[in-house]
């Protein structure tokens, strides 16, 4: 595995598309920068990215054979989830599709995956991570769109370096469990939103489906029981929001 580091740079993801632009990119191969000057997140979210208080990294994945999107979501979200417990911090969760959140909901790490131009023959994705490590405050517009947490402020005592190590060593473990033991990551990713047996409603871009939900697959999607004892599914790619409900709203 070889890890550019950056002392700043507009994202670690462009970092790691224009290493595969010029042809000179190997699978596992991690960028990291102390800053970001134009970091994201999904939806084109801006990611607040101060100098020296997070981790900022992407991977570039050169895998033989295309990945599922959702399953390499999965994995990704998995990936970071362990990072940030190896480093003590228990109380987190992951919320869907990929945030790992403290027990209040506090958003304490983000991922990005993209793609471009896939070709099914030579298959490659970027995996961006971003986690909150050492920050202390946030700037007031940023809590004032979602609540924002830090390793630190969570009383967890670490380093960016460790944090680093523990994701290295992570994501390409859940990656390999994807592509030999999907069903593993669908458990693993289930147990970690912490939603077995809870009554729910999977929000997608125009559907809803709400019931207790039972279990998720990568074929079978989310996969929820309706007040009325009738199974139900979801696509995974389609879900967009999975939220707690109360029984009686499922009906």
């Amino acid at each position: 595995m070889r890890v550019f580091r950056y002392p700043s740079a507009d994202s670690t993801n462009e970092c790691a598309f224009r290493a595969l632009a010029r042809g000179e990119a190997q699978h596992g191969d991690a960028h990291v920068a102390l800053e970001q000057t134009a970091g994201r997140g999904r939806r084109g979210a801006a990611w607040h990215s101060p100098a020296g208080a997070g981790l900022y990294m992407s991977v570039c994945l050169l895998p033989q054979q295309p990945l599922s999107g959702a399953g390499l979501t999965m994995a990704a979200g998995l990936a970071a989830w362990d990072a940030v417990r190896a480093c003590g911090c228990g109380v987190c969760r992951l919320k869907w599709p990929n945030d790992v959140v403290d027990a209040q909901g506090a958003k304490l790490e983000g991922v990005i995956i993209e793609t471009r131009g896939l070709d099914p023959r030579a298959p490659h994705y970027v995996v961006g991570v971003g986690i909150d490590v050492l920050q202390r405050e946030f700037p007031a517009a940023l809590v004032q769109e979602r609540p924002v947490t830090s390793l630190r402020l969570l009383g967890v005592e670490t380093t960016l370096s460790a944090v680093e190590s523990d994701l290295l060593e992570a994501l390409p473990r859940r990656v390999a469990q994807l592509e030999h033991a999907a069903h593993t990551v669908c458990a693993d990713f289930l147990d970690a939103l912490a939603l077995r047996s809870a009554y729910v409603a999977a929000r997608g871009a125009d559907s809803e489906v709400r019931g207790r939900l039972q279990g998720l697959d990568l074929d079978q999607g989310l996969i929820l029981v309706d007040s009325h004892g009738h199974t139900r599914h979801m696509a995974l790619e389609t879900v967009q929001a999975l939220v707690t409900v109360a029984p009686h709203d499922t009906l």
